[in-house]
């Protein structure tokens, strides 16, 4: 039997609660950059003549969005085989990597903009809004559009500095392209008076200068010493479908999360604008939740991962341990300042009346999801990280399930908060279903015996 204690974080060597902390804080800063970049765009085409700029924005935003994030699979898997790779100092296996899932994304980037028309157009029929809005939307995602293979190749990138515990230079990636963002937004809005495409094309812009100084830093790491290496290395059929069958898992994952959000919103739309504004704000707060937690996630990517390729039975289970310590405590501090002060923050999100009234009254479960949630957050970057994408889709869908069975259950009878209840169920129900599978997954990366 294994000692009690080995289970207990406390017990984990202060090292690796520093660890911890240095890999997730430059995460969470870097992730909390993207809100004010969005601010930014937001102030741009507000302050532009027509209120369908503002909406071309944010309509434009979604399409990429929800297009951009299904190709999130991108970074994760790059994460984890560079993670993996790096543990076990195999410097081939790392560059090799990093250059199939290079090519991987610029392949996808490709399909992307030979598929620009369709993509656009019926993202935005799907997302709906008037004739006005849809055409500064499409001007928009017309421009943005032809860096999809840059922004791709900014996933990978990401995901390699990850892998290799590089965290500091992903925080400085970020703000660099954030910051091209900002001068380029101003520069061809106002300067060049190119309107809503020039908010679309400053996006563009960035994930170019972005790729190119992501690049530059690749090339600053790269492995000194290796022999050429050869296409029929790089193009070998087995690690190219280990690449196609974990970006497959993750990408059949992130669908199942956003059926589950889609299917939130459009069962709240039924009861009304008023409930369908609350519940949308009141989801700004899981949002925020996320981009805090998911510096523990990306931590316990990068080190699970590094654990696996060592076969480091130790170091996997301090990674696990630690990383979910901290993630516990992150959600209990959002919780309790959600309890506390949601209502303010509320009064700060909305000055409507009944939306205000509204999502005061739904708002005890925006203070519950962060608890709910935490378990399924952080083993993400555990299974992400041991690169055990194909038991991660799986329990996505069970966890999907999950929720289609107790929104179908609870929202006639319990009405909103039956369809809340459902969003709580299904997030723990993503906590259960991995934890269950957590010793079978230590067993797989690290063998039957510890070091």
């Amino acid at each position: 039997m294994t000692d009690p204690q080995e289970h207990d974080a406390a017990a984990v060597p202060v090292h690796w609660h520093r660890r911890v902390l240095t890999l997730a804080f430059p995460i969470v800063l870097a992730n909390l950059t993207q809100p004010i970049l969005g601010a930014v765009d937001t102030a741009v085409a507000g302050h532009l003549d027509g209120p369908q700029y503002l909406g071309g924005v944010a309509l434009g935003g979604l399409v990429f969005s929800f297009v951009f994030w299904g190709f999130g699979f991108l970074r994760m898997g790059t994460t984890g085989l560079v993670a993996q790779a790096f543990g076990a100092r195999d410097d081939h296996g790392l560059r090799a990597s990093v250059l199939r899932a290079l090519l991987l994304a610029v392949a996808i980037g490709a399909l992307v903009l030979a598929l620009q028309v369709p993509i656009i157009r019926y993202g935005l029929l799907a997302l709906g809004g008037s004739a006005a809005v849809h055409d500064t939307a499409s001007a928009y995602c017309h421009a943005r559009i032809w860096a999809a293979p840059f922004a791709l190749g900014n996933y990978v990138v990401l995901g390699y500095l990850l892998g290799c515990q590089r965290v500091r230079l992903a925080l400085v990636t970020q703000v660099f392209i954030n910051l091209v963002n900002v001068v380029a937004v101003l520069l061809f809005v106002y300067r060049f008076g190119w309107g809503i495409a020039g908010i679309g094309a400053a996006t563009a812009f960035a994930d170019v200068c972005g790729f190119a100084f992501g690049l530059a830093i690749l090339w600053h790491l790269r492995p000194r010493g290796l022999a050429p290496l050869a296409w029929p290395s790089l193009l070998d059929a087995h690690a190219l479908r280990r690449l196609v069958a974990i970006n497959r898992d993750i990408f059949i994952r992130t669908i199942c999360l956003l059926g589950s959000f889609g299917w939130f919103a459009h069962l709240g739309a039924r009861s009304g604008d008023a409930i369908l504004a609350a519940n949308a704000l009141l989801l700004n707060f899981q949002t925020f939740m996320a981009f805090g937690l998911d510096g523990f996630a990306h931590a316990a990517e990068a080190l699970v991962g590094a654990a696996a390729g060592a076969r480091d039975r130790h170091a996997f289970r301090s990674a696990v341990k630690v990383t979910m310590f901290w993630s516990v405590i992150g959600a209990l501090g959002f919780s309790i300042v959600y309890w506390l002060g949601g209502e303010w923050i509320i009064g700060k999100l909305t000055d409507q009346a009944v939306v205000h009234a509204a999502a005061v009254r739904y708002l005890p479960w925006a203070a519950v999801l962060p608890l709910a949630s935490v378990a399924g957050f952080q083993l993400d970057g555990v299974f992400i990280g041991a690169t055990r994408t194909h038991e991660l889709m799986k329990a996505m869908a069970v966890s999907l399930a999950v929720f289609l069975l107790a929104a179908w259950a609870l929202a006639g009878s319990l009405g909103n908060h039956g369809l809340w209840l459902a969003l709580t169920l299904f997030m723990a129900a993503r906590g259960v279903t991995l934890a269950v599978q957590v010793p079978k997954i230590e067993r797989a990366a690290c063998g039957s015996e510890a070091r």
